[in-house]
C-alpha cells in the first residue's frame, strides 16, 4: 500500500474511534438521567390543598365531603355524618394525582358515545382558595377495563383504570364511620361495664399504666381481659346498608328485647354509652350515644359484654409478668440480680435453677378466688422485686387441710392454688445451686 493511501486509512480509522468513544459516551450519559415521565395526568392537586369534594351521580342528591378545621373529613351533605377517615383520604388521594390510562381522543366534538355527555358521576374538587375544577366520568370501555372520563371545559377524553374509578365512586353509605362508639383507645381514662346481672364493674388504670378494678370494690384486673373488652366496643360496628323497613325491625326487636349491659368508655373528648340487648331469638341489637338508630350487632359483642367481675379479675399471683425481676426470695432462700449473675450473698448461683424458680412464680395462678380461708399454716413468705425495684410484690401461702391458699400484702383477695403448683416451687426453690464454671477440655 502506498504511503499516501496508508495515511488516509489510518486518519478515517482514528475518526470512527472518536466518534465510537462520544458515541458511548452519550448513551451512557443517557441513561444516568431519570427516565421521562410520560404519564398523562388529568389531575395534580396537593392532597393538603383540597377544601371539598362534591359527588354528583344522576337521579341521587349529591354527596359531600369537607375537610373540618380539625384536619378531619366530614359528610356535609346530603346530611351530616361522621366521615370514615381512611376511606375519606383513598378518595381524596385518587383525586389529588389522576392519571389516565390513554388519551382516547384530543378534540370529541360528541360526547355521547363515550356516556359523557350525561355523565354518570360529576366530581367537583374545591381547594382552599376556593378555585374548583369539575371531573366527568362516563361509561366503561368496551375493551380494556376502563372508564371514559374528561375534565369539564377540556376537550380531551381518557380511560382511566377501573381501580381509579372505584376509589372516587362512593356513596354516603361507604364513607361515613360506620363504628358505633368513636373513642381513642390511647386516651381512654375510664371503661364502666353495667351488666343486666350482676354488679357493675369500672376499670381504670394505675400510676404503672395497668388495667385496675375499681368497681364493685378494687381488685387486681387481667389486663388482656379488659383490653379484649375495648376492643369489642371498638369494633361495634352499624350496617349502613340496610332499608328502612329493617330498621324499624331492629328498633322494635330493641324496644322489646332482654336487657344484657350497658358500655360507658371516657377519653379526652368525653364519654360514649353503648347499651345492648337481646330478643328472644338470641340476636342482639345496639342503641349509641355517639350515632343515631339502633342496629344489629354480632354475638360475639353481646357475648363479650355479659361478664361478671371474676371474669375480668387477675388469677396471677404476680404482676412482674415477663419482665424478668431483679431479686426473689422464696421462704429463707434469696437470689438477687448483679449484672447478668443471679447472686446469692456472695455466692454466684446458677442462671437456669433460679430461671426454675421463676418461671413457676411467673405461672403461679388461682384456681378460683374465695371468701374466707388463708388461716392455717404457714407454708412461704414470697417476695419478688421487679421494675428497677419500682414493684416489690409480696405474697404469704398457707396451708389448710389438703389447700393452699394466697394472700398479696394488702389486698383482701384470697386466692385458692393448685396444691402441685407450690409444691413444686418449693421444690424448685431448694434444688437452686452454686454455678460451676465449665471444665477446661
Amino acid at each position: 500500500m502506498k504511503p499516501r493511501r496508508l495515511l488516509a486509512a489510518v486518519i478515517v480509522l482514528a475518526a470512527l474511534g472518536v466518534a465510537l468513544f462520544f458515541s458511548n459516551r452519550k448513551q451512557k450519559a443517557d441513561a444516568a438521567k431519570p427516565a421521562a415521565d410520560t404519564t398523562t395526568k388529568i389531575l395534580s392537586i396537593p392532597e393538603d390543598q383540597i377544601k371539598e369534594v362534591a359527588l354528583k351521580k344522576t337521579g341521587a342528591e349529591a354527596t359531600v365531603l369537607r375537610k373540618g378545621d380539625d384536619g378531619k373529613w366530614q359528610i356535609a351533605a346530603p346530611k351530616p355524618l361522621r366521615a370514615d377517615q381512611d376511606t375519606a383520604k383513598s378518595l381524596v388521594g385518587a383525586l389529588a394525582t389522576l392519571n389516565a390510562d390513554k388519551i382516547v381522543e384530543d378534540k370529541a366534538a360528541d360526547l355521547s358515545p363515550y356516556g359523557l355527555a350525561a355523565p354518570t358521576l360529576d366530581v367537583t374538587v374545591t381547594r382552599k382558595d376556593g378555585k374548583s375544577q369539575d371531573f366527568l366520568i362516563g361509561d366503561d370501555a368496551p375493551t380494556g377495563g376502563g372508564t371514559y372520563a374528561k375534565l369539564a371545559g377540556d376537550a380531551h377524553v381518557y380511560t382511566i383504570a377501573s381501580y381509579v374509578k372505584t376509589n372516587i365512586d362512593k356513596t354516603p353509605n361507604d364513607l361515613r364511620d360506620k363504628r358505633l362508639l368513636t373513642f381513642d383507645q390511647d386516651k381512654l381514662t375510664r371503661v364502666d361495664l353495667q351488666p343486666a346481672k350482676g354488679e357493675t364493674l369500672e376499670f381504670g388504670k394505675n400510676n404503672q399504666n395497668d388495667w385496675q378494678i375499681l368497681k364493685p370494690k378494687p381488685l387486681r384486673a387481667d389486663g388482656s381481659q379488659v383490653e379484649e373488652l375495648i376492643r369489642k366496643l371498638k369494633d361495634a360496628k352499624m350496617d349502613a346498608t340496610i332499608s328502612d323497613e329493617d330498621a324499624k325491625k331492629a328498633a322494635a326487636a330493641f324496644a322489646s328485647g332482654t336487657k344484657v349491659a350497658v358500655a360507658t368508655v371516657a377519653d379526652a373528648s368525653g364519654a360514649e354509652t353503648l347499651e345492648v340487648r337481646k330478643d328472644k331469638d338470641k340476636n342482639y341489637y345496639a342503641k349509641s350515644s355517639a350515632v343515631d338508630g339502633i342496629y344489629k350487632v354480632a354475638a360475639d359483642l353481646g357475648d363479650g359484654l355479659d361478664k361478671k367481675v371474676d371474669d375480668f379479675r387477675n388469677k396471677k399471683l404476680f404482676d412482674f409478668g415477663w419482665t424478668d425481676p431483679t431479686k426473689v426470695e422464696v421462704g429463707k432462700a434469696s437470689f438477687e440480680k448483679s449484672g447478668d449473675k443471679w447472686m446469692n450473698g456472695a455466692k454466684q448461683m446458677d442462671p437456669s435453677s433460679v430461671q426454675s424458680v421463676v418461671d413457676k412464680l411467673r405461672d403461679l395462678a388461682s384456681t378460683k378466688f374465695v371468701d374466707s380461708g388463708g388461716g392455717g399454716t404457714p407454708v412461704l413468705d414470697i417476695t419478688v422485686t421487679s421494675n428497677s425495684g419500682k414493684r416489690v410484690e409480696k405474697v404469704s401461702i398457707a396451708k389448710q387441710g389438703d389447700e393452699y391458699f394466697a394472700k398479696r400484702e394488702n389486698e383482701p383477695s384470697i386466692y385458692q392454688l393448685d396444691g402441685k403448683a407450690v409444691e413444686d416451687l418449693q421444690k424448685a426453690a431448694n434444688e437452686v445451686k452454686e454455678f460451676q464454671p465449665p471444665k477446661k477440655k
